[in-house]
């Protein structure tokens, strides 16, 4: 038909295959349980692909390629499903039609699957349900790698902080391991000003002068 898409092709799952074991071992070293990782419910709405074919595909099966009018009824129906309205009702017909700039026929005809959908129309459903573009109509190994991916980026950004976390952890503990450092640490700069100005005569000031003067030099010997 002149206002539908192309045939489905063959694909690739090589792609899929590589996503799930980065996203796999990212999950390890986070000590991420690898279940609510690979959440099949959650990656089938993220996805588009119904939660069956999502399990098959994770686990390396093949599991048959809808063509693309039945992967529109698909995730239409999920976008309905699953991205409601704040009081937790469905989008009606004309909610949608408006929404995406048709007529209430134009959407009910696709919703019912008695018009194939262009592009165009792809595009506005997808815009007025919040989800990326191509949400409709990607395969589903494709669809299902593109929601991978996006957890991968998830699981590089806790990882890049814990990292940073661990960093700072481990220069606060050499620090801690200094005594001037420590010093420092506990009163500060103005805290041991302070205190020192609280004594009673010059005699105990210069006292607590000449012990941080022997601190300095016990620090820069064990540094040399």
């Amino acid at each position: 038909m002149t206002d539908g898409f192309p045939a489905p092709v063959a694909v690739a799952t090589v792609p899929l295959a590589a996503t799930v074991a980065r996203v796999a071992d990212l999950a390890d070293k986070l000590g991420r349980d690898q279940s609510e990782v690979f959440n099949l419910r959650r990656l089938s709405e993220a996805s588009g692909v119904p939660a069956d074919v999502v399990k098959a595909l994770l686990e390396g099966r093949p599991a048959g390629e809808p063509d693309l009018q039945t992967r529109f009824l698909q995730r239409l129906d999920l976008l309905r499903r699953t991205r409601v309205k704040p009081n937790g009702r469905r989008y009606t017909q004309q909610e949608i039609a408006d929404g995406a700039g048709m007529s209430r026929q134009q959407a009910g005809a696709l919703i019912n699957g008695d018009r194939r959908p262009t592009m165009e129309h792809c595009d506005a459903i997808q815009r007025f349900f919040g989800v990326h573009a191509g949400f409709l109509t990607a395969h589903d190994a494709d669809a299902l790698t593109d929601a991978l991916l996006r957890t991968e980026q998830q699981l590089l950004q806790d990882f890049a902080v814990r990292e940073r976390e661990r960093e700072t952890a481990r220069s606060t503990a050499s620090q801690t391991d200094d005594p001037l450092a420590r010093l420092l640490q506990d009163h500060g700069v103005r805290g041991i000003a302070w205190r020192a100005a609280q004594l009673p005569s010059d005699k105990h000031r210069d006292k607590v002068t000449e012990w941080l003067d022997l601190l300095l030099e016990s620090v820069k010997s064990t540094e040399s």
